[in-house]
């Protein structure tokens, strides 16, 4: 596997890993209010066994996580202290403790000072975004793309492979390693975040029979090239992933989503659905959540490689395969509309190497076909639709999210 592109590193990281756990509250003088919104911060047991531990002192705690999560959304501009305390509800001796180990850790500095409206001028702190990388590893059906993420989640590298999923595990799995190590360039990441085709278990990093390669079901990915890496991975669905970056963006001001309900159709060698209510990755109890593409929505239609007949995935890629591009949207409309329906969600959006294809197209097409819905309801206007930022490499992207959100309090890794 050759790279298609490579772009210079910035800066090698001095953190080593991911975080095995969070404790709310840890450390004197952290306890002063109660954080805003988060998860539990730093995800917790993202490898297999025998993956090496990480230690990062200062993301201890869930207080953590919202400061350093407000210095990464304030930018180079960066925050106060007096601001990190007000928007947090922490005391400013906790903010101060949070801070001072950040700054040991090389993960914030100062930034300047600040004008103040009494008193002496404030001294602002920002994020250093090369203190920390995370990879994502975007595994489709034919392609691999690999990028390097900063603690941002700005890539800073990137490569691309030809892939043969059916080439069996450990072909696909020695491969993306040697991508992977090509990518790094020196750089000791946070971990993996893996992202390819469902079904999967995300706790447990094992695939299920992947539409059209069975040979899949039951394989331990996480644990394998955790293994062959030596580094934490976390392995999610290629939807998943995608919509866990939109949803990260979002929550830092940049995306087109105000921290609501959206769904993320993903078009390309397959079709798959992320699902993201209350600003939150729906992976549901088993993690299966978003098999969209095999709703059967015609009993007597063509064979699907699910075994199933009439999916909306084997007739969309039928459509587009048969040049009718305004049929494959109108079947991806159905789709869609379906999920309007279940979730009342507020947005679709739209990504996939054949919708960045014929963008135009698809947006129409869905848009039309959610229109109509909403005429015959009569229940307001319809939900718009829009296509997904982030374009080829939105789920490699999303993927490396996996590692860096936790850190962030914005997901559960």
């Amino acid at each position: 596997m050759g790279p298609v592109n490579r772009t210079d590193v910035g800066g090698s990281g001095g953190v080593t890993g991911v975080p095995r756990g969070s404790e709310r509250g840890s450390g004197a003088g952290e306890t002063g209010g109660a954080g805003s919104a988060g998860s539990a911060g730093p995800a917790a047991a993202v490898g297999g066994p025998g993956t090496p531990g990480v230690n990062l002192p200062a993301l201890r705690s869930h207080n953590a996580a919202l400061v350093l999560d407000l210095l990464r959304t304030a930018g180079v501009a960066g925050i106060s202290r007096l601001e990190l305390a007000e928007r947090t509800g922490l005391t400013p001796q906790a903010v101060s403790k949070i801070t001072a180990r950040l700054r040991a850790e090389g993960l914030a500095v100062e930034a300047g000072r600040r004008a103040s409206t009494g008193g002496k001028p404030r001294t602002v702190l920002r994020l250093v975004p090369e203190a920390g990388h995370a990879v994502g590893l975007h595994l489709d059906r034919d392609e691999l793309t690999a990028v390097l993420c900063d603690l941002t989640g700005a890539v800073v590298a990137e490569r691309r492979a030809p892939l043969d999923l059916g080439a069996g595990a450990d072909a696909v799995v020695e491969g993306a390693a040697g991508e992977v190590e090509a990518l790094l360039g020196g750089v000791s990441p946070l971990g993996v975040g893996v992202a390819l085709p469902g079904p999967l278990d995300h706790t447990l990093g094992v695939l299920h029979r992947v539409t059209g390669f069975p040979e899949w079901d039951g394989f331990a990915l996480r644990d394998a090239l955790a293994g062959r890496l030596g580094l934490p991975v976390v392995v999610d669905k290629d939807t998943n992933a995608a919509a866990l970056g939109v949803a990260v963006a979002a929550g830092s001001g940049s995306g087109p989503v105000g921290g609501g309900s959206f769904a993320y159709l993903h078009l390309g060698t397959g079709l798959g659905a992320g699902l993201v209510i209350g600003g939150t990755v729906h992976r549901g109890a088993r993690t299966g959540a978003g098999e969209f593409g095999h709703q059967v929505i015609q009993l007597d239609g063509p064979l699907c490689e699910c075994g199933n007949r009439g999916c909306i995935e084997v007739l969309c890629l039928d459509a587009v395969g048969r040049g009718t591009l305004d049929e494959a949207a109108r079947v991806l409309g159905a789709g869609a509309a379906n999920l309007v329906g279940l979730l009342d969600i507020d947005l679709v959006l739209l990504g996939g190497r054949t919708v960045a294809a014929h963008e135009e197209v698809f947006v129409r097409g869905v848009g039309t076909v959610l229109g109509e819905r909403a005429r015959r309801e009569g229940g307001g206007t319809a939900i718009p639709v829009g296509v997904a930022p982030g374009g080829a490499r939105g789920v490699a992207e999303g993927a490396a999210q996996l590692l860096l959100a936790p850190l962030f309090g914005r997901g559960d890794g």
